[in-house]
């Protein structure tokens, strides 16, 4: 167990801020000097990064009740121009759902044709440097029962969505749909567009 660095000085703050998020950590914790953990309740604040990429729409997933478009699946072209999947976009509201659909319609007809993802089986698939790249249908590694079906869309659709923290290659949790972008290019999304943060060890955010 390690106790955690607290610092009342603000630019500290900002520093650790910037800086543990390169050691994996989501951002810092902001509470009141007299403030106690309370089960339940939720009294600390806890302040993550935010940022937006632009990303390629190659597929969606239906809404587990089959009303409407449950999730987007995002991709980013890496150095070598293959088209990563990096996250989806989803949580949206009902009406939103079934909004999606009429705008995802004229990019589903004959969309698997020539699809950078064509031959995804649903396995896990491992690059040169051997690590894994997971593919839009292969389980869930949080509940391996869940539906991981998905169609796909034609190639020309960009939406910008808002992300909080990259794990390796990939969003580390869920994106949240801002807007649609036709004003970008597909192949204009790559990993450049990102903010990379430098790369630290855990054990010099909490010492040896």
């Amino acid at each position: 167990m390690h106790l955690t660095p607290i610092t009342r000085d603000p630019d500290k703050a900002q520093e650790w801020f910037e800086t543990f998020e390169g050691a994996g950590l989501d951002g810092v914790i902001a509470k009141d000097l007299t403030g106690e953990y309370k089960e339940g309740a939720r009294g600390w604040l806890k302040i993550k990064h935010l940022r937006t990429a632009d990303c390629v729409v190659a597929g969606f997933r239906w809404h587990k009740d089959g009303k409407g478009v449950g999730s987007l699946l995002l991709g980013l072209y890496n150095d070598a121009g293959d088209l990563q999947h990096v996250g989806v976009a989803s949580s949206f509201k009902a009406d939103r759902r079934e909004e999606l659909v009429a705008e995802l319609e004229p990019y589903r007809t004959d969309a698997l044709d020539g699809h950078p993802w064509a031959e995804w089986g649903g396995a896990e698939a491992q690059s040169e440097e051997g690590a894994g790249q997971r593919m839009p249908g292969a389980p869930s590694r949080w509940n391996a029962k869940k539906d991981m079906t998905w169609e796909p869309l034609e190639i020309g659709l960009v939406a910008e969505v808002a992300y909080e923290h990259m794990q390796r290659d990939r969003f580390r949790h869920t994106a949240r749909f801002q807007r649609w972008r036709p004003d970008r290019e597909p192949s204009s999304c790559t990993y450049e567009q990102l903010e990379v943060p430098v790369p630290m060890e855990l054990e010099e955010v909490f010492g040896s």
